[in-house]
């Protein structure tokens, strides 16, 4: 009889898996977005090196703000210096991203001003130091502006750029093989012929998934149900692949293959084999030449469910990012008692409202762990831990964001 165990278990046996730190190599800014980052981005200058107009106006000394009248001396655009010095009693036109010039310590805006041949007339005062730039105010020399495992985003692209960095080194990330297990599923294009067939979609929402995290991935597409035919899959994607995941197969059916075949015929090590989670509890996770293979079920909610909780920590680790699920509180919108002494992952609505997350169940269909579409619109996943008590009305629950899957 095979030994259940429990969802907490389940994941300290993969956290305890040696990873190796994946090769480093170098790419150009915009084609590195998704990817890594392999050490920390230190800044070799300060931004702005010298203080800086922040607008259009006119520079000048912050104590002629009382005078009646200022004389304009020299005009200052960006990318000049101009050589010309405010002293008391006269400003220089400035524009947004010139040098201060020297003297000037205030910047008053060309709308606070009006302008008679070569002098000023303050109509509206500002403060000491008003649009200026301070030096260092970006970013100060040696200081760490992107951390080691920082995932390389849109500002993370301008920051390198302004950097003049133009080669980013990053973590080349983990190759996930894919596959659909089961003779009586259609892959995309294929015709039905008979009425037990139906449409595989849980190979490409997983490669969607995986694809999301950063992963390269490897379709392999559906496999029938006999062990010759999975097995020549499970060896292909060991040869390929980081990780290796299939769908259906694993549960205790005559024609469940996929667990003989790990077992059996690729002699791999596995890690356990039925967890206390519903959905997926006929999950499989094994190692082989130190390749993660994960056998999923098949039923489209339970397989997509089960590739979020196990399969995306483990792309993080791989790819070496600062990178977890994204579980937040929430407050509930209704009684929702312990079913079962397992640990429960439900399909809900949320929304943020009034500074909070919220959940609700409007429209979410009940039924077996096939209804994918629970999964359209603003979804979250509900955690009902194994040793919960019955949640009421108006509690703070965990929740799993999905829509904020990375």
């Amino acid at each position: 009889m095979r030994n259940f165990i429990s969802y907490k278990q389940s994941l300290e046996i993969l956290e305890k898996i040696d990873i190796k730190t994946p090769p480093i190599e170098k790419m150009f800014l915009t084609q590195a977005l998704g990817y890594v980052v392999a050490e920390d981005i230190i800044a070799d200058h300060n931004s702005p090196e010298f203080t800086t107009s922040a607008m259009d106006g006119y520079a000048l000394k912050a104590e002629d703000l009382i005078k009646e009248k200022i004389k304009i001396i020299d005009k200052n655009p960006a990318g000049s210096v101009v050589e010309s010095v405010v002293t008391n009693g006269v400003c220089i036109k400035t524009f947004t991203g010139s040098l201060m010039p020297k003297g000037s310590d205030t910047l008053i805006p060309i709308e606070n001003v009006e302008v008679n041949d070569d002098e000023i007339k303050i109509v509206k005062k500002v403060p000491f130091g008003f649009a200026v730039r301070d030096i260092g105010e970006n970013y100060k020399k040696d200081e760490v502006l992107i951390k080691k495992g920082t995932i390389v985003s849109f500002a993370e692209v301008g920051v390198l750029a302004s950097l003049n960095i133009a080669q980013v080194p990053v973590f080349v990330s983990p190759s996930v093989a894919i596959a659909s297990t089961g003779s009586e599923i259609l892959d995309l294009g294929q015709i039905q012929t008979n009425d037990s067939q139906i449409r595989s979609s849980n190979h490409l929402t997983i490669e969607a998934l995986c694809k999301k995290a950063g992963a390269n991935t490897i379709q392999m597409g559906i496999v029938k149900d006999d062990i010759n035919s999975i097995t020549q899959l499970l060896e292909k994607g060991l040869e390929k692949a980081d990780i290796i995941i299939t769908t259906g197969g694993v549960s205790v059916g005559d024609y469940d293959f996929v667990q003989d075949v790990i077992k059996d015929k690729l002699k791999a090590q596995v890690l356990f084999h039925g967890v206390t989670i519903k959905p997926g509890m006929h999950l499989l996770a094994a190692i082989k030449d130190g390749k993660l293979i994960i056998a999923l079920p098949g039923f489209a909610y339970s397989s997509t469910v089960c590739a979020i909780l196990y399969v995306l920590p483990f792309i993080y680790r791989l790819k070496q990012a600062n990178q977890s699920l994204p579980i937040v509180k929430a407050k509930i919108n209704q009684d929702f008692p312990r079913r079962m002494p397992k640990t429960v992952f439900t399909a809900c609505n949320v929304e943020y409202k009034d500074g909070i997350y919220q959940v609700n169940f409007e429209g979410k269909k009940k039924g077996t762990s096939a209804i994918l579409t629970n999964m359209l619109e603003s979804p979250a996943l509900l955690i009902q831990e194994d040793d919960s008590k019955d949640i009421k009305a108006g509690d703070m629950v965990d929740i799993l964001l999905l829509n904020q899957l990375k």
